[in-house]
């Protein structure tokens, strides 16, 4: 039988583990959702519906930004981390900085692949004749690296994994047009698709290490329903 002690030692060990754990939320974006309000955009965003139901938040990225690390564009959809504790979000903003979190991405693009993988490395810089556009530039750019797979193809399209080793404004819609295979739906980098209503881009898995306990983490956001009705429609099969 246990004395007082060791109970007393084992309550509180497993206490300041659920405060360990507890230092971020994971959440699967839906598409259209802005993250953080701005000019245009000052509710309905992630941060306005996380904040109505968790007030400890990390404070790091002020007011209008609780607990952000990362962001998403407002069209595409999956996993975003939002740090509970200023511990918490300066370790994770140095992973991401130091790239020991690997971040992939499920994207359908239009047309196929002469190579069914490879890696995309260049400059991206903001578009001179478009400043809202970003586009590959030979000079004044941030370096950005792109890693895809041909997971399914079929006739017009091709369903990808995307992994990224830079995290770049737009990278990966940039790169997919780079290749003359711009994802589908994306209006800005592409062309409008009666197939879909957004661009199909989809952040689906997150791996690293916790920033606090450093255990062995892997995230998988499930396919919202707008993406798994558009692949399914075009007959593009995945497993994951």
């Amino acid at each position: 039988m246990r004395d007082i002690k060791e109970i007393l030692n084992l309550k509180a060990e497993i206490e300041d583990r659920g405060t360990r754990l507890d230092a971020f939320l994971r959440i699967n974006k839906k598409p259209d959702m802005v993250i953080h309000p701005a000019a245009g955009h000052h509710s309905g965003t992630l941060v306005n519906a996380i904040m109505y139901h968790i007030k400890d938040l990390s404070t790091i990225s002020g007011v209008i930004r609780p607990g952000i690390v990362h962001r998403l564009d407002k069209n595409t959809s999956g996993l975003i981390i939002v740090a509970k504790t200023n511990e918490a979000h300066l370790k994770l903003t140095e992973m991401f900085k130091d790239k020991t979190i690997k971040k992939t991405y499920l994207a359908i693009c239009k047309g196929n692949f002469k190579n069914k993988e490879g890696r995309i490395e260049n400059e991206i810089g903001r578009d001179s004749k478009d400043r809202k556009k970003m586009t590959v530039v030979r000079d004044n750019g941030r370096t950005a690296i792109t890693n895809y797979k041909v997971i399914n193809e079929v006739e017009y399209f091709s369903l990808l994994e995307i992994d990224l080793e830079t995290g770049r404004t737009h990278q990966i819609r940039v790169h997919m047009k780079y290749l003359n295979h711009s994802i589908l739906g994306d209006d800005v980098y592409g062309k409008a698709s009666k197939k879909a209503d957004r661009q199909m881009l989809h952040a689906y898995k997150l791996k690293f290490d916790h920033p606090i306990t450093g255990e062995k983490m892997e995230i998988i956001g499930e396919l919202p329903e707008d993406f798994k009705k558009v692949k399914d429609d075009l007959g593009l099969e995945f497993n994951g």
